[in-house]
C-alpha cells in the first residue's frame, strides 16, 4: 500500500500544444517514472489552465529521491520544458479509504 503522494500543480507555458504536452507526459511517465524505486502510481489532472501531477509512491523516501532526481534524464527534461510556475509538495498517507465496488 503506497503511503506518499506527491502532489504537483502547474500552469503549461503560453502557446503549448496540449496533444505534444501530452505526449511528453507519456513519455515521462513509461521513461522517468516507471524507472524510479518505489513508484506506484500517477494521474494527470486539469482544471482549466491549472493542472497537476497525483503521484503515489510506496515510502516518502522514494518520493523524495525522484523529486531530487527530475530533469536529469531526456524524458522528464522535455516534460518540464512544457511547464511553468510548478508547486511540489509531498503528503504522507495517514488513512485510504478504497470503493470495493
Amino acid at each position: 500500500m503506497p503511503n506518499a503522494v506527491e502532489y504537483v500543480t502547474f500552469t503549461l507555458k503560453k502557446g503549448v500544444s496540449i496533444s505534444n504536452f501530452l505526449l511528453a507526459s507519456e513519455k515521462m511517465n513509461s521513461g522517468f517514472l516507471h524507472a524510479q524505486k518505489g513508484y506506484v502510481s500517477r494521474q494527470l489532472l486539469a482544471d482549466g489552465d491549472t493542472w497537476a501531477d497525483w503521484i503515489l509512491w510506496e515510502t516518502m523516501e522514494d518520493a523524495l529521491s525522484a523529486a531530487e532526481a527530475f530533469g536529469r534524464g531526456v524524458a522528464d527534461r522535455a516534460y518540464a520544458s512544457f511547464i511553468e510556475n510548478w508547486v511540489m509538495r509531498h503528503f504522507t498517507v495517514k488513512q485510504s479509504f478504497m470503493d470495493g465496488r
